[in-house]
């Protein structure tokens, strides 16, 4: 017999059409809102823990410290409707910056901490932003130095007076850390600058919000050409992150341990508002992935949930010291990002602890969540599916013709709903191209069983996602095109047991030119995200063709997976 929460949820007449469940209703909240809602009734429950900064807060001491860095963003001039970029791995800053441009509608724009110098000016620019708060320095990325590269004018400019020739919307950069620099603010001297005043006029700003008001902008790989700036509301991601944590019964008694980035929905979304919309204690084990930073925070810290994308997982199960910690208090979380390899679901619930883990699927576009396990499926399903639809959103298979296709058979996966963006930010086209009459076509071929259950099974597009990355090969062939030596390229995924794929580049030389893949790549170097550069690079005469005249990428994938011995795992 059809449990009650599936009524609904399962294909009718045989067509790959869902729709998700309407009895829990959807929120009117603000993102502000949302997080005074919580601190209001838990005020002396943990909140945030940042184990590599020393950081610990209550509710109450989290909202105050997002309040005092709104009013000095106040009195710097910032206001509603501003772009603010945010640049950096994960810091406390960030989540306070989060909810401190939230609180007076400032939209925060975030930057992939990968980015490099044509990446970076491309997105300040295109959204126009007005300030961005950018950390020092991390790992081989050094923040500060690529944007007083951009913005040579910060060297003699007083803090918030930058007019920089290539950005110049740009006023006002506040770095992170104790040290100075020439022409920044330090993030201290903004929360200092925050008055009584300011602070005092926050919840009157707040009531000015519209849950359908822009928010956050987030950049997702373009197809053709340039990254696009999807833009999302309140109403987006608060209420994806409150279905997020439903789908993993979450309370104010879990403690999430949360090693994946902010400035991917992953983040912020399945991670930060799904742990805020219901008191869940935020563990964070340093400002980036580590494996063994995160299985210490899940050991120490008693955590009862844990993300990742599957490279994560593994790392994490593969490592030497695995038998170390103890992960007895783990009972669910969320494997998403990329494919999960259905032997690697296995090894988490059984050794990790993790009974409860859930899968979920989306796509910036849609806040990111639509199917998504619940811990009560059965385990075959979690392990080889991506779940049903989420609440409120509707889901449809289609072919090339747009028609629903059958129960079973192979489809383009388009959402519709609350979830769906604005937009793509200042591109009309594109985004006419994606959204079309309210459905969002996310250019993934899916299947759907009877029982609603949805596996992913490809991409319309030829996108590739490496370790939870998504990458479009257009842009970056869109860059080595530049390489003066380049007369054609062709960049398409190969499988890896690490990353799940990883970039392969087929280079034509123009007529008398040579050239080697330590060159092509150095070319990449300090331009392109680290993950974009090409692993793989074959110089070859010629590209694989049809006789109209279309290159055939799964010809060149089929060569190199045979070349260099790469076997494909199983996902779900």
């Amino acid at each position: 017999m059809m449990s009650s929460e599936a009524v609904g949820v399962v294909p009718q007449n045989h067509l790959s059409y869902v729709k998700g469940a309407t009895d829990v209703p959807l929120s009117d909240f603000t993102v502000p809102q949302l997080l005074a809602d919580t601190a209001g009734k838990y005020p002396e429950r943990s909140a945030v823990v940042f184990r590599e900064q020393s950081v610990r807060w209550t509710w109450r001491e989290f909202i105050a410290h997002v309040d005092t860095f709104a009013a000095g963003l106040l009195a710097l001039g910032l206001k509603k409707g501003d772009r603010l970029g945010i640049w950096s791995p994960n810091r406390v800053e960030w989540l306070v910056t989060q909810f401190a441009t939230a609180r007076v509608g400032i939209v925060l724009v975030n930057i992939n901490p990968a980015y490099r110098l044509a990446e970076l000016e491309y997105a300040l620019n295109k959204v126009g932003c007005k300030a961005i708060v950018a950390a020092e320095k991390f790992k081989s990325s050094r923040y500060l130095d690529m944007l007083t590269t951009l913005a040579p004018e910060l060297a003699t400019c007083a803090p918030g007076e930058l007019h920089a020739q290539k950005l110049p919307a740009l006023r006002t950069v506040i770095r992170m850390g104790e040290d100075s620099t020439p022409g920044m603010f330090n993030y201290g001297d903004v929360v200092a600058l925050g008055r009584e005043a300011d602070i005092l006029a926050l919840d009157a700003m707040t009531t000015t919000l519209g849950a359908h008001e822009p928010i956050n902008i987030q950049f997702t790989s373009g197809t053709t050409g340039n990254p696009k700036g999807a833009t999302l509301t309140h109403h987006n991601i608060v209420n994806n992150g409150r279905f997020i944590a439903m789908a993993m019964k979450f309370s104010e008694h879990d403690s999430l341990c949360i090693p994946v980035p902010f400035y991917h929905c992953f983040g912020m979304v399945l991670a930060v508002l799904a742990s805020v919309s219901t008191g869940a204690t935020m563990v964070f084990p340093g400002e980036a992935f580590d494996p063994v930073a995160t299985m210490q925070a899940v050991n120490e810290e008693r955590c009862s949930a844990l993300h990742g994308v599957p490279t994560m997982f593994i790392a994490q199960l593969d490592h030497a010291d695995f038998h170390k910690y103890d992960f007895a208090s783990l009972r669910t979380g969320i494997m998403a990002g990329s494919p999960c390899p259905i032997e690697t679901m296995k090894r988490v619930i059984n050794e990790m602890h993790m009974s409860e883990i859930t899968i979920a699927y989306g796509m910036t576009e849609t806040s990111p969540v639509s199917f998504q396990t619940t811990t009560t499926d059965p385990l075959e399903k979690r392990v080889t599916t991506v779940g049903r639809v989420q609440p409120h959103l509707e889901v449809k298979l289609v072919d090339a013709a747009g028609e629903i296709v059958p129960v079973g058979e192979k489809g383009e996966l388009c959402t519709k709903g609350y979830s769906v963006m604005l937009g793509y930010w200042d591109d009309a086209p594109r985004t006419h191209d994606a959204i079309r009459d309210g459905w969002m076509h996310t250019g993934d071929l899916a299947t759907l069983d009877e029982e609603g259950y949805c596996n992913i099974v490809g991409r319309v597009k030829d996108m590739l996602i490496r370790g939870g990355e998504n990458i479009y090969p257009r842009e970056i062939e869109e860059f080595l095109f530049r390489h003066p030596k380049v007369q054609a390229v062709q960049v398409f995924g190969v499988p890896d047991s690490k990353y799940g794929e990883e970039v392969c580049a087929w280079i034509v030389l123009k007529p008398g030119q040579t050239a080697t893949d330590d060159e092509i790549r150095d070319f990449c170097k300090d331009q392109i995200a680290h993950y974009k550069i090409p692993r793989y690079i074959r110089f070859v005469d010629e590209m694989p063709m049809t006789v109209t005249g279309k290159v055939q990428k799964f010809v060149m994938r089929a060569a190199m997976v045979d070349e260099l011995g790469l076997t494909e795992a199983r996902t779900a």
